[in-house]
Order: C-alpha cells, then sequence, then structure tokens
C-alpha cells in the first residue's frame, strides 16, 4: 500500500501546483503581463542597526526611562503573571540591569520557558491548548525568516518614489484565494496619485503540517509579497507576527509614511484610504494611530471565548485601542514601538498589545467613522453606495472583495 500512497501523494501535489500555475497564467492572459519592479539592495545607516545575518537586521534601541512612567500609570501591579512579568522588568532596569538579554536564540526560547511556566502559573493546565502554545514563546522574539523580500521597498529611483504606504497583511498558508482577491483589488501595488509608492506584503506563519511550504515558495517567487516566520500558525500568535513586520519594517522600510495592519478578509477601499492619509497635517500624520478605537475594553473571562484571558495571567483593563481587523499607524512610530516592545511582555492579543504599547510613548488612538472592523447594517451591505464612502469593512470573502471593488469604480455609478 505505502507505493500506492506515494503514487497518490506525488500526483496530488502536481494536481495543486498545475492549478496554482493555470490560475496565474489565465490571469496574465486577460491582465497581460505583470509589472515586475527591479529592486535594489537597502543601504542601512551605520548606528541605526547592527546586523545578524544578511537576510536580517536586528533593531538595537534603549527604551527612554519616561516610559516606566507611563507604564506604572497604565498598567496595575498585583499577582497575575503578565502583569508580574511588566514590573519585573522595570525594576531592573531601575536597578541598573539589563532585561533585555532576554531575547535568547529562538531554537532554545521555548525550552527553557516550560520550566518557567510551571513555576509561576499555578493553574497553567487549565488554560487553553492555544494559550499555552503562546506562553511558551511569550518571551521569544525576533523568530527567524524562512521567506523574505529584502528590498521590497526599494526603487533605487529617488525620494519621488517613497513609499506612502506599505500593506502588512495577516493571512494564514491555506488563504491562497483571499490573497489572491487582495492582489487583484485593493492591494494593488504601485504608484498612485502624487507619485506615492504603496507596497503590499502578506504575513505568514508555519502550517501546522508544513504541507504547503512548496506551494508558497512558488507563490514568493511569482508575486514577491510573503513574508513567512518560524512561527506557528494561531489566533494568538497573531502578535508575534505583527511585532515581527514591525522590526522587519524598521530594517527593511525605514522611510515608509504610513503602515496598514489588517487581515486578508478585509475589503478596503484604498483610494479613499490615500485621500485621508495625503489630507493629514504633519504633525498628525507623524503619530497617526487610527482605526475604528474601543474603550473601556476588559479582558473576557469566560473560558470558552476565544479570547480569554485567564485572572491569572492578566489583571487589569485593556487601553483604547484600535480593533486589529484593520488600522494604520505612522512610520515614524515603529522605532518608539520597537523600544518600548523590548520591556512590555507580548500580549496574546496583537491589537490590544499595539494599544498598549502606544499608550506607553503617549500616543492615543484616533477614531475615524470610514473604519468598520465590525462590519456595518445588514441593510446596508449591498449598497455600493456605502462602501464609496467607507475605508475598510471587516469581514468579506474573496468573491464579495472583487464584486465590491469592481463595483465602487463602476462609471456608472452615482452616488
Amino acid at each position: 500500500m505505502k507505493p500506492v500512497k506515494n503514487i497518490t501523494a506525488v500526483a496530488f501535489l502536481v494536481t495543486v501546483v498545475f492549478i496554482f500555475y493555470s490560475t496565474l497564467y489565465l490571469e496574465r492572459t486577460h491582465k497581460g503581463k505583470l509589472d515586475v519592479q527591479q529592486f535594489r539592495s537597502l543601504w542601512i545607516q551605520e548606528g541605526d542597526v547592527k546586523t545578524s545575518t544578511p537576510a536580517m537586521a536586528t533593531v538595537s534601541i534603549t527604551p527612554s526611562l519616561s516610559i516606566y512612567n507611563k507604564l506604572r500609570r497604565a498598567i496595575p501591579q498585583n499577582g497575575a503573571y503578565w502583569n508580574r512579568l511588566l514590573y519585573s522588568t522595570i525594576k531592573q532596569v531601575e536597578n541598573g540591569k539589563n532585561p533585555f538579554s532576554r531575547d535568547s536564540d529562538w531554537s532554545r526560547c521555548r525550552e527553557s520557558n516550560q520550566e518557567l511556566l510551571k513555576t509561576n502559573i499555578h493553574d497553567l493546565l487549565s488554560y487553553s491548548s492555544i494559550l499555552q502554545d503562546f506562553l511558551q514563546i511569550m518571551n521569544c522574539r525576533s523568530p527567524p525568516l524562512l521567506i523574505n523580500q529584502p528590498n521590497k521597498c526599494t526603487s533605487g529611483r529617488g525620494a519621488e518614489n517613497q513609499t506612502l504606504l506599505l500593506f502588512g497583511i495577516k493571512s494564514v498558508p491555506g488563504n491562497f484565494e483571499q490573497r489572491q482577491a487582495v492582489r487583484k483589488t485593493w492591494g494593488q501595488e504601485g504608484l498612485f496619485q502624487k507619485g506615492l509608492r504603496v507596497h503590499t506584503l502578506f504575513l505568514l506563519g508555519q502550517s501546522s503540517q508544513g504541507d504547503l511550504d512548496p506551494l508558497l515558495s512558488f507563490e514568493s517567487q511569482y508575486f514577491g509579497d510573503l513574508l513567512l516566520w518560524d512561527i506557528q500558525e494561531s489566533l494568538l500568535n497573531l502578535t508575534h507576527k505583527l511585532n515581527a513586520f514591525f522590526e522587519w519594517t524598521l530594517n527593511h522600510c525605514p522611510q515608509v509614511s504610513f503602515i496598514f495592519s489588517g487581515d486578508d478578509d478585509v475589503f478596503v477601499n484604498s483610494p479613499a484610504l490615500f485621500t485621508f492619509l495625503e489630507s493629514l497635517e504633519p504633525s498628525k500624520a507623524s503619530h497617526l494611530y487610527v482605526g475604528q478605537v474601543l474603550k473601556a475594553s476588559v479582558p473576557f473571562r469566560d473560558p470558552k471565548n476565544k479570547y480569554y484571558v485567564p485572572l491569572s495571567f492578566y489583571d487589569g483593563s485593556y487601553p483604547p485601542y484600535v480593533g486589529g481587523g484593520g488600522f494604520v499607524i505612522s512610520g515614524k512610530l515603529l522605532r518608539p514601538l520597537a523600544s518600548v516592545s523590548r520591556i512590555i511582555p507580548l500580549f496574546p492579543m496583537d491589537d490590544v498589545y499595539t494599544g498598549m504599547c502606544l499608550q506607553a510613548v503617549g500616543v492615543s488612538p484616533v477614531e475615524n467613522s470610514g473604519f468598520k472592523t465590525f462590519d456595518i447594517k445588514e441593510e446596508d451591505r449591498e449598497n455600493l453606495c456605502v462602501y464609496k464612502n467607507l475605508i475598510l469593512i471587516h469581514q468579506r470573502s474573496p468573491q464579495q472583495i472583487k464584486k465590491l471593488w469592481n463595483g465602487i469604480h463602476n462609471p456608472l455609478l452615482t452616488c
């Protein structure tokens, strides 16, 4: 039976690859040759980063002491594990010690955390399996990049093509159809109004089986827009993925004006987004953190909720933050974010964690009614004129995304 199974497996892989390339061929037949841009290597200023490997540079940043006082005001000191970790870091700094040595080797970090967790969390075994998995790599930083696009933001043609916006879209290996919908609609790369450039990247972790790795390699070589880290795909590991993306951007796209973070199932009216960003005054643009703001939020304590946070892990309320379905931050905030993320322990909700970090550096979220991360009224969901006046809506299928995109760009539409 083994030869039969092996032949079946090979036949399946060949079939999938054939379908993948057939899809690409049909797209090129109908839409013409893809615009493949030649990028030059990124020149990194000495003193900004220290290079660890040719593929990735490690940010070398010392947090400002003013951050610690802001954290004390925002986060209560109590017996919950996460709260204790935060205040332990603050205490080490005040005693002249270096708490950043915890950025241990990724491959050994998981093993070293196992005994630490058992000692410090008395009810660890009652935690959900995905929360336990998150905790095992909670103190790890800078996961290895398995697929990289180091020259994504470099064109070699001067400041007139400076990247206005970098789309960082959270996806999973199996969501090829979603990524294709984004590529053909709101995530298109290129030069737009006023000669400002837009780039798109899809942020991936590893699937549990790893059976999609060959297809991801093909996809990456063809489109040049995948970043794949050695992180297990999980709802609660999105914080690792987003943190790694911000670090990547600081290293490889340091001059970007704005960064969009969102899911691969959102619909974005990108022309409306560009217009909004270009209308900002410089003082507001440099500290932008915008989307649909959640205020006075508290952790879910019901173990059946997918966002469940045990009281023994975190005790306190959440700061105001922007929903993770889609938000935009200023590129000038990347360095302060990298700084404070070395102090604040990673939290299992990526949008909450971003809010914590930005609150610590004195940046408040800005509400924009054009961001609808919790959808719109059911009676408005087929009304194209409603979408024409919005920036982001969550969530939509690939077919709906393409239909909406074509609809709002239909010259016959009158709103």
